[in-house]
């Protein structure tokens, strides 16, 4: 597997081998053993979930899950396209407020680790594009939260307004939000790498 660093210490790209022939081919998405050699050792996953947007220009985000049950996600692509994002929004991080986003396909297998204490959002560039991804927390409605996803100056690709829910359409900006996560130092694998 392919492990690269991004501009945001903890998040990572990972590229899995695929081995192809003619009938198509075969992947492991995710294996532990081969990250824990490579020096990553990433938390416990406890819930898979899969999402469809039917249409191209579909904006989900930008969410988080606070404390006790911050959840980080491994993100891919089954089909289609996306630009997938992260944000840091822990208080006193050197990167607070900052961003990366990489364009996940079915094409290119590529998937995004966002560590808990980021934002989380993609924006569909094809449609019918499926979305799934590994979480360390199981899913907690009061602990479920969204910040606006124009109010941090990323670069979407977008040309137009994206198709959003109510619920990311009455987020509030990323200046007139409280942080429930603190910096606490660099990631652990980040030194390994």
């Amino acid at each position: 597997m392919q492990i690269e660093k991004t501009a945001l210490p903890g998040v990572l790209v990972l590229v899995p081998r695929r081995f192809g022939d003619d009938r198509g081919f075969f992947s492991e998405s995710w294996n532990r053993r081969l990250l824990h050699e490579a020096g990553v050792d990433l938390p416990e996953f406890v819930q898979d979930n899969h999402s469809l947007s039917l249409v191209s220009g579909t904006l989900r985000g930008l969410h988080f899950q606070a404390p006790p049950h911050a959840q980080g996600k491994l993100v891919r692509c089954g089909r289609g396209r996306l630009f997938d994002v992260a944000v840091d929004i822990r208080k006193g991080s050197p990167t607070y407020g900052q961003w990366v986003g990489a364009e996940l396909s079915f094409q290119n297998g590529r998937q995004l680790w966002i560590p808990p204490g980021f934002l989380h959002g993609f924006l569909t560039r094809e449609p019918e594009t499926e979305i799934l991804y590994k979480c360390t927390d199981h899913y907690a409605p009061d602990c479920d939260g969204a910040v606006a996803w124009d109010s941090i100056g990323i670069d979407w690709g977008l040309e137009g307004r994206p198709i959003l829910s109510a619920k990311d359409a009455e987020a509030p900006a990323l200046n007139e939000f409280d942080s429930p996560f603190t910096y606490e130092g660099p990631f652990d694998y980040e030194a390994r790498l």
